[in-house]
């Protein structure tokens, strides 16, 4: 659909077709998406399913050329949204990184597609990428789109920062979720559940950013921006738009009022001050989408409404309480001998 409506918007517009760059994605390993391929079946990052997913696209999009084509998740098993990596899910049949880039060499031969990247991808799958490239003389990849966010930013920042870093592989981050699907905006906190926000027409999606821990830091957020004359949406992209790892921020909004905001928001330059605060609510609460059951919970799994001078557990203490969960849960387990 988005193809369409960009394709619809690009006849309407009197936007020259050279001043606008085009992504678009080619889907990875899936079984549940049968109705993407023409054939049915699995999806997969295979060479006939490269060039029927830009054919279809350019089509869709109406014009002769995508800028820039991405994977958008891989082709071999990762570990995705803070999962820990099991080798026994590793795939024998996972298409080598060199038949994806071939087919990228063929389609940029035929001036179909311009330029060439990943997404949801790991420093082992970008570093796979380059040494193919540089190996074989085919394509080099030139992105990489993650998810990057106030809630979420140690994976990238403690590893795929270096190695995408422009002294080493060089390939910009194109940070998707800046605003962890709605919830940094603060529209959720204290059991607000707007009917037209994404994550309540779709129940259970992204329900990692709805976690105790997740709902904790981005009150702990909201209540810095309110300090320093700011919105919850201000203060999550602005800060996303200055981090030396961000190439560019992908946003996305359901009405023009909140389109405007967040083209606003990158605008603004945070003060020393605020990404300061910033860095003391991450020092507390690091990727707290991952670690969910350190707060304690309620029966409607949420957060007792906090002011904005209220202070979280501190890290002793929220590892005292996890320690004493644990013995508690030691202690309801029946003996199995």
């Amino acid at each position: 659909l988005t193809d369409r409506f960009i394709g619809s918007w690009l006849k309407s517009s009197a936007v020259p077709r050279e001043e606008l760059i085009l992504a678009t994605k080619v889907c990875g390993y899936a079984t549940h998406l049968p109705w993407v391929r023409d054939a049915g079946g699995v999806t997969r990052v295979t060479r006939a399913q490269i060039l029927e997913s830009v054919e279809k696209s350019l089509s869709r999009l109406g014009t002769d050329y995508i800028d820039l084509l991405q994977i958008h998740w891989p082709d071999r098993y990762v570990a995705l949204f803070g999962d820990s990596y099991d080798e026994a899910k590793q795939r024998s049949d996972a298409v080598p990184f060199e038949v994806q880039l071939e087919a990228f060499a063929e389609l940029r031969r035929e001036g179909l597609v311009r330029h060439f990247g990943v997404s949801n991808e790991t420093s082992y799958g970008v570093m796979s990428f380059i040494r193919a490239s540089e190996e074989q003389g085919l394509p080099r990849i030139v992105s990489i789109q993650n998810s990057y966010s106030l809630l979420v930013r140690s994976a990238f920042e403690t590893d795929l920062a270096e190695v995408c870093s422009p002294k080493h592989a060089n390939v910009g981050q194109l940070a998707y979720s800046p605003l962890a699907g709605g919830v940094l905006t603060g529209k959720y906190l204290y059991d607000a559940r707007p009917s037209e926000a994404r994550l309540e027409r779709f129940p259970g999606f992204m329900q990692r950013y709805r976690s105790n821990d997740a709902v904790a830091a981005t009150a702990q957020y909201a209540a810095l921006a309110v300090r320093h004359g700011l919105t919850p949406t201000q203060l999550a992209l602005a800060w996303c738009a200055q981090r030396d790892c961000v190439t560019s921020t992908i946003v996305g909004a359901t009405s023009v009022v909140r389109l405007a905001e967040n083209f606003d928001a990158f605008k603004l330059e945070l003060s020393e001050e605020v990404l300061m605060g910033v860095d003391d609510i991450y020092a507390r609460f690091r990727d707290p989408t991952t670690t969910p059951l350190l707060l304690s919970r309620r029966n409607d799994n949420s957060l007792e409404a906090e002011d904005e001078a209220s202070t979280p557990p501190q890290p002793e203490k929220r590892a005292k309480k996890a320690k004493k969960d644990k013995k508690e849960r030691k202690k309801k387990q029946k003996d199995p001998f």
